[in-house]
């Protein structure tokens, strides 16, 4: 059954039902990787080993996790910039992705890519774009290659609020309504693109940007991963089940600037305690859990443990990893067909 274009905003997904502890220690652990791996990754661009552009996703956890819970293997992922969540909630290596971070041999890319050029052939992970809004024609592309291939798969295609002003995607929009193609287009709303607020650049709502193409959308509570996972398995259905494209915008927010070398001086720092207290998404879950006895505060501590070891272990990696030899310049230019 088609779903309705006039939804109403932030609605909690129909017939919700609380997921397992077992499936909600998962999204915990993920969550919490994502965070710690964060954090060490803008510890070390404090420390110079980073270098190059950074976009943290700290405060943002819940959306791709959500909607990565959704999803089967073989469908494609592709996103911006801020994608080294992404990466990690599609299973790639934190390893391979903190030695891309520092330009290292171990890394996705070969250390010649850093933070914005790393792709997974293997996890259908098809990089984070540089430029806003390329992305989204190149994941209406691989929506088109589900189609013509008939493999079931579908495309989800991250974008931020800023990107949506863009021309390009709705001549993406366009095209994939016309062909009823497989994408889901999830819209990051984080308020402040790179660091003019939303109120300011972006008229009207974000998730009604289809209509004029007849493709639904819907706005959710991107700092409730049961609330993205709702209403990402209700998209999911959708958008496999041939009915064309659909629209979530995940209202959710950074914690930190734009990039490493923004000091977010357009919003106030009591803004940003505000929503760390009372909305972050990991301690929204960690008090699900605690509520419903499915885990302890021991068993989370140990859990927490368990993630900073892999982040460590990453960080060791990448620090120990080779930096490429200088005739990797050469190498990767031309894809043999």
């Amino acid at each position: 059954m088609a779903m309705s274009k006039r939804r109403a905003k932030g609605a909690a997904p129909e017939a919700a039902t609380l997921p397992g502890p077992e499936e909600l220690l998962k999204y915990y652990r993920e969550m919490l990787l994502i965070r710690r791996f964060e954090e060490k990754a803008g510890q070390m661009y404090g420390m110079g080993l980073i270098g190059g552009f950074c976009h943290l996703y700290i405060g943002q956890e819940a959306v791709v996790v959500g909607i990565q819970n959704a999803l089967r293997p073989g469908d494609s992922i592709i996103t911006s910039y801020r994608d080294h969540g992404h990466m990690l909630a599609c299973q790639m290596d934190p390893k391979g992705v903190m030695a891309e971070l520092t330009g290292r041999r171990g890394g996705y890319s070969k250390g010649k890519g850093g933070s914005m050029h790393m792709f997974s052939r293997e996890k259908k992970f098809f990089g984070g774009h540089g430029i806003v809004g390329a992305q989204v024609p190149i994941g209406t592309g691989l929506a088109f290659a589900h189609k013509y291939a008939k493999d079931d798969g579908i495309a989800v295609c991250y974008m931020g609020d800023g990107a949506v002003n863009q021309g390009q995607v709705y001549e993406s929009f366009n095209m994939a309504a016309l062909w009823h193609l497989p994408v889901l287009y999830v819209i990051e709303n984080n308020k402040y693109a790179m660091g003019t607020a939303q109120t300011r650049s972006s008229a009207g709502e974000l998730y009604m940007r289809g209509s004029a193409y007849g493709i639904p959308g819907r706005q959710v509570n991107g700092m409730d991963v049961l609330e993205v996972r709702g209403a990402a398995d209700e998209a999911v259905a959708h958008v496999r089940g041939g009915q064309g494209p659909m629209i979530l915008e995940m209202k959710t927010y950074r914690y930190r600037g734009h990039s490493m070398s923004d000091p977010a001086k357009y919003r106030t720092k009591e803004e940003v305690n505000k929503m760390r207290s009372e909305s972050d998404p990991i301690d929204h879950l960690k008090t699900k859990l605690l509520e419903k006895s499915y885990a302890d505060e021991d068993a989370l501590k140990v859990i927490d443990r368990e993630v900073k070891q892999v982040v460590t272990e990453a960080a060791e990696f990448a620090t120990q990893s080779p930096e490429p030899d200088p005739s990797e310049l050469w190498t990767d230019v031309l894809v043999d067909a």
